[in-house]
């Protein structure tokens, strides 16, 4: 095995692929609370805990995943078992990131459909997602202290927040004009060092195994739909499934909850593939369980396929369904990882792009307080209503609907991480363990 970085001498030796793949496995299990958790539990435990990437590359990877359509705490994974371990290290921390979510919520859908209750499920995670909101909290407060330097950083951030948060300026449109900040600025403070070490496999990556690695991602993407078709029909569920989401993860810009509005009218109206109360459903059972939020098509599919199941039973049509849908979710994110990372790698000491990623760091900080916001109002409201006035929109809680057990389960997990130091993991399981206590015997 060749290491991710050629070491100089009194460099730690590289990291074992074997235990780089249990610590994936540990970040896909504890991928609670959306991308702003995701992100904060990855830092936490690779930058923080291992030291197995340093502050800059890790910032320098989460710019460049925002930039792209899809789940960006799952290409992070990704990106960063690439640089470790190659294609193969990509491929372990992308796939495990995803598994174990994927496996709850196949089962909590095959539940569903069958017999549309999930209460003892529902209390197991309970207690996760008030504890997640001290975890992204935590992550904020670090990674701003980090990423946030001068002035400008700092306006970047807040101009990014406000414009997500009350402008509903789209995504893309602000990535791309913190970008322009930051090269603006940047220019005039003069360049970035140049990158300590590039992988050898970035640099000997050119326009041929660029073309190679996108021709077989593409063939790969596709070839389960284009065998659904040839086996169960041109006009079968799957393959419009397949067609419909392997679409929709292409303009996934701005994370899972850009897309949720488009998929929940197109699912409904369009392909009847479940009722518009159960989209709702599908998204709380997504937002309790680990991996990317995204997962919520997983359960669309299953109920799709479970209620059109042709020659099949409706228990397998709604696996097939699931296992198809997730495929063509997530395939292009490996694309786009292994097509672009080496790119990106090797331009990491570049003055003009440093200084636009800078801009885009700040306001990565920005975003990720966004999404914790958001996420912190649905977990501890009942009812959040959106107030438009002219061109500002505002998420005002019901004050009434407050969830008085997640409050108390928050702060506490913010008294145990803050005041007594406690570990993530011991935090989370005395949440958990307060959140099935609560619901089950409260």
């Amino acid at each position: 095995m060749h290491p991710a970085f050629p070491p100089p001498p009194g460099d730690p030796p590289p990291v074992p692929f074997r235990e780089a793949v249990r610590t994936w496995g540990r970040v896909g299990v504890l991928g609670f609370g959306g991308p702003a958790g995701q992100i904060a539990v990855m830092h936490r435990i690779l930058v923080d805990e291992k030291r197995w990437v340093d502050e800059p590359r890790f910032l320098h990877a989460l710019n460049f995943c925002m930039l792209l359509p899809g789940p960006e705490a799952q290409q992070l994974a990704t990106y960063i078992g690439w640089v470790m371990h190659g294609v193969r290290g990509g491929l372990a921390a992308g796939l495990l990131f995803i598994l174990p979510g994927w496996v709850i919520l196949l089962v909590l859908s095959a539940l569903y459909a069958a017999f549309q209750g999930t209460t003892l499920v529902a209390a197991l995670f309970f207690g996760l997602k008030p504890a997640i909101i001290a975890v992204v909290v935590e992550a904020l407060i670090r990674i701003g202290r980090r990423a946030l330097v001068g002035r400008t950083a700092y306006a970047i951030a807040a101009a990014a927040f406000v414009a997500i948060s009350f402008l509903a300026i789209p995504f893309p449109l602000v990535i791309l004009a913190a970008g322009a900040a930051g090269w603006i600025t940047g220019q005039r403070r003069g360049g970035a060092d140049p990158p300590d070490r590039v992988p050898e496999r970035a640099e000997g990556h050119g326009w041929r195994t660029t073309a190679r690695v996108v021709a077989i991602c593409l063939v790969l993407w596709w070839a389960p739909v284009a065998l659904a078709a040839l086996v169960l029909g041109a006009g079968s569920v799957w393959v419009a499934e397949g067609l419909f989401f392997g679409h929709a993860a292409t303009v996934t810009f701005g994370g899972a909850y850009a897309l949720l509005a488009y998929v929940a009218q197109q699912a409904v109206e369009r392909y009847g593939w479940l009722a518009p109360g159960e989209m709702l459903d599908g998204l709380g059972l997504a937002e309790t369980t680990p991996g990317p939020l995204i997962l919520v098509v997983q359960f669309v599919a299953f109920l799709g396929a479970y209620r059109d199941p042709g020659p099949l039973s409706p228990m397998a049509a709604g696996v097939l369904g699931a296992v198809i849908t997730a495929w063509v979710t997530f395939a292009p994110s490996f694309l786009f990882i292994f097509a672009g990372a080496p790119y990106v790698e090797r331009l990491r000491g570049h003055r003009g792009l440093a200084a636009a990623l800078a801009g885009i760091t700040a306001a990565v900080v920005g975003v990720i307080l966004n999404l914790a916001v958001w996420f912190a109002l649905h977990v501890l409201f009942a009812r959040v209503d959106e107030v438009e006035t002219g061109p500002v929109h505002l998420l005002v809680p019901e004050w009434r609907t407050v969830d008085a057990a997640s409050l108390l389960i928050a702060f506490g997990a913010a008294f145990a991480i803050f005041r007594l130091k406690w570990g993530m993991l011991t935090t989370l399981a005395a949440a958990a363990a307060c959140g099935i206590a609560i619901r089950l015997f409260g």
